[in-house]
């Protein structure tokens, strides 16, 4: 009886504590610039976005850049060798974002025919996109092309598992009303011209022993909308305690960036390589809110880098 006991007291307790076992298995993340504005040595900087995420068992190259070489050529000067990546994720339709994914297919897949083969998007985002008359989603052009190539695009809506601990947001609810866009483009939504807010857009989180891990390529849906939503996702259990990539707040006024600068506090950011859209000021006006060190708050240049057990190394001419 005291056996029988004891077993159902292990099994309870088992069933009603899993996620203090099981969460947060990654112990081995590096983030590594591939593209952005700013670069050190003979790297190529662009206006545009691209970083190759490695885990422990698996590797995925975030957005592609906007030049179709930038990425290439930045890889091959830090010496990664991208035809073992074998998953793309793009956080929206944007060219700066997409420009370099035919090239890196056609190079790569010579040598390994599955390299870069599998494209993570946002649902939506080959949908029309009219300024003045002209459609200015120029990704849309490419998807038949890109598919002859042998990419297969996996569309999101809704977060999903990418990998083990990593994860897409899928598509971020705007809860506050960031604005993290242009407004020069409209869309046909349920057959009704609506301003074009880029709702594809989504971002990585991974997960990990100390908490989350957030990429971002633009955020578009807004970085407190992709903080809060992250959170939830793991029903806030756990800080994302590091932030890497774009998050447009280079036409934000000061109060604005003062305002972003409050909610990175509250749900704990202690990492954060702002590169691409972000803005060297808004990077140097949230260290100085958030009362951060050159060591944890920079500036993202090609080649810099946040790895989850050395720290960040955000590059020498942007520290």
């Amino acid at each position: 009886m005291k056996r029988r006991k004891l077993l159902n007291k292990f099994i309870i307790g088992f069933f009603l504590f899993p996620i203090v076992i099981l969460h947060g298995q990654l112990d081995n993340l590096r983030i590594t610039v591939l593209s952005t504005m700013v670069a050190d040595y003979d790297y190529l900087g662009e206006w545009g976005f691209s970083a190759l995420i490695e885990t422990e068992n698996h590797k995925i190259l975030f957005d592609t850049g906007f030049r179709e070489n930038t990425v290439m050529q930045n890889a091959d000067s830090l010496k990664m060798d991208l035809s073992t990546v074998e998953h793309v994720l793009l956080s929206h339709n944007h060219l700066d974002h997409t420009g370099g994914l035919k090239n890196l297919r056609e190079k790569y897949m010579k040598i390994n025919p599955s390299a870069l083969k599998y494209v993570h998007v946002g649902k939506g985002i080959f949908e029309d996109r009219w300024s003045n008359g002209k459609n200015m989603n120029s990704f849309k052009g490419l998807k038949g092309e890109l598919e002859s190539l042998g990419i297969e695009f996996i569309y999101h809506e809704q977060p999903e598992e990418i990998f083990s601990d990593v994860w897409t947001t899928g598509i971020v609810p705007r809860i506050h009303n960031e604005r993290n866009w242009s407004g020069h483009r409209e869309m046909l939504i349920d057959g009704k011209k609506t301003e074009d807010n880029i709702p594809e857009d989504q971002s990585l989180v991974i997960k990990t022993k100390q908490g989350l891990v957030l990429v971002s390529g633009c955020g578009h849906a807004g970085i407190v909308n992709t903080l809060k939503y992250s959170r939830e996702l793991f029903d806030n259990s756990l800080d994302v305690f590091s932030a890497v990539g774009g998050f447009h707040l280079f036409n934000k006024n000061e109060e604005d960036i003062k305002w972003t600068a409050k909610f990175m506090r509250k749900y704990g950011v202690k990492y954060f390589l702002g590169a691409h859209c972000t803005g060297i000021d808004a990077v140097f006006s949230i260290r100085n809110y958030n009362k951060m060190m050159r060591t944890n708050c920079a500036v993202g240049s090609v080649g810099s880098y946040y790895d989850y057990r050395k720290g960040m190394f955000p590059g020498r001419i942007t520290k």
